[in-house]
């Protein structure tokens, strides 16, 4: 397994494009909708034993990840993740991606001052992303303000109608320059699986291969959402911790050999789509989805 300072970051949002896409799906919120029926009490024993129970991705089910811009599935998909701009698909397992450790790019605005990370006197990037800041997770204080924004999302993804939530950039302190650590923000997704938990919400890692044992036990993630994981060998640093909860995306500009190899890997994740880099939705020229078989 390549470590974590030796390979691409390989997050991939498009808040624009799932704006439009939500305007388009709007009118599909109040179709009738089917939800596995596998359900399971929140790993985390500090939920509310009045909360309703947690209904976990289908083992091994057909995924589609439509950040770029939502759109129907073709063929038999089980699952789809889209973003919490996006309306839920009403058919399907949905999972609603929300960016908890940085700022979204043109949301900046949102974030009280002193949740922002500084250095210096001035904000620190990401620097893949420049557009979006580092939030400051290193206090309680600072962690129930970031909350105070994240979790009406969280409970916003709920009342929408999805199954589940995605947590993305867990693994921020790593961009920080010692300013975070591990621990804090372990923290801070606590109190988010926590909130989506109270709701009915199960809760997906989002890539952070190396931090997966310390979020599945000390914040009580459900599944983990990961990029490339075929591609850069380290799904089963994955699949120790969540087993065939494992969703995971490889991207058509990278591939080490042909998809339906892979597919046919043993090593591979069941839950494995075939996506273009900028996820584009179906329609675009650049579209490019295949599951395997």
């Amino acid at each position: 397994m390549s470590s974590r300072s030796d390979r691409p970051r390989r997050r991939r949002r498009h808040l624009v494009l799932a704006l439009t896409a939500a305007v388009a799906l709007a009118g599909c919120a109040d179709a009738a909708r089917t939800t596995p029926s596998l359900s399971t009490p929140s790993p985390s024993d500090r939920s509310s034993d009045t909360a309703p129970p947690v209904a976990l991705p289908p083992a091994g089910g057909r995924l589609d990840y439509q950040l770029g811009g939502a759109y129907p599935p073709a063929g038999p998909v089980q699952t789809v993740v889209r973003d919490r701009a996006a309306s839920p698909d009403p058919d399907r397992y949905s999972v609603c991606y929300v960016n908890a450790f940085q700022t979204q790019p043109g949301d900046r605005e949102l974030w009280p001052d002193d949740t922002l990370l500084r250095r210096d006197g001035r904000v620190v990037t990401d620097p893949d992303w420049p557009d979006e800041v580092l939030l400051d997770t290193s206090s309680e204080t600072r962690r129930e303000r970031i909350a105070a924004v994240l979790v009406p999302w969280v409970e916003g993804c709920a009342e929408d109608g999805y199954d589940a939530v995605e947590l993305d950039n867990l693994d921020s302190y790593t961009r920080s320059g010692g300013a975070l650590e591990q621990q804090d923000n372990v923290a801070l997704a606590r109190r988010l699986v926590d909130a989506a938990h109270a709701k009915g919400l199960a809760v997906g890692q989002k890539n952070a291969a190396e931090d997966s044992e310390a979020l599945r036990e000390g914040a009580g993630f459900d599944f983990a959402v990961v990029e490339e994981c075929a591609a850069y060998r380290e799904c089963g640093t994955y699949e120790e911790v969540y087993g065939d909860r494992v969703l995971d995306i490889e991207y058509a500009d990278n591939l080490p050999r042909t998809f339906a190899a892979m597919c046919a890997d043993e090593t591979s994740p069941r839950s494995m789509v075939l996506r273009d880099r900028d996820l584009e939705p179906a329609g675009s020229p650049g579209h490019v989805v295949r599951v395997c078989r």
